[in-house]
């Protein structure tokens, strides 16, 4: 009499457990790719987050001189950001064009990155008077000349 065993092969053992590896290697990778991403989504979070402070330090300054310096602090969890801006004045008069510089130095063993950005930028109390006159005459004689030829 012949009985037919049920089970499985030690071939269809090893495929399975070949299937089952390679799923759990493809799964750790992603999941290895999430968790970085993560990281580096929180990373940028922070630098955005730093950067807009020190842009709020630049904007909050009054004074040309000390807003072309810059200043430097320090975060609660440690990074310190320097930031210093070059600015020029514009053909408009209080308009001034701002090349906004921020180094954010991390937590030791953190690489430290820059980060520039370029914007125009209206502030009266930049101007000099001197130089703020004559360029407020010409803008009013422009829009003089504009009116007049609607008319």
């Amino acid at each position: 009499m012949h009985t037919h065993r049920t089970g499985f092969t030690i071939i269809e053992v090893l495929v399975a457990l070949a299937i089952f590896t390679l799923a759990a290697v493809v799964l750790g990778g992603a999941y290895a790719n999430v968790i970085n991403s993560y990281f580096v989504m929180g990373k940028v979070v922070r630098a955005d987050d730093d950067l807009k402070f020190a842009r709020s330090e630049l904007l909050a300054e009054t004074d040309l001189k000390k807003a072309e310096e810059g200043n430097n602090f320090t975060t609660a969890d440690g990074r310190r950001v320097t930031w210093s801006a070059r600015i020029e004045p514009t053909d408009m008069p209080d308009l001034f064009t701002v090349h906004f510089k921020c180094e954010i130095a991390g937590k030791p063993g953190e690489d430290a990155f820059e980060l520039e950005q370029e914007f125009r930028l209206l502030r009266p109390t930049w101007s000099e008077p001197g130089e703020r006159d004559p360029l407020r005459a010409e803008v009013q004689k422009r829009i003089r000349e504009a009116q007049e030829k609607k008319r």
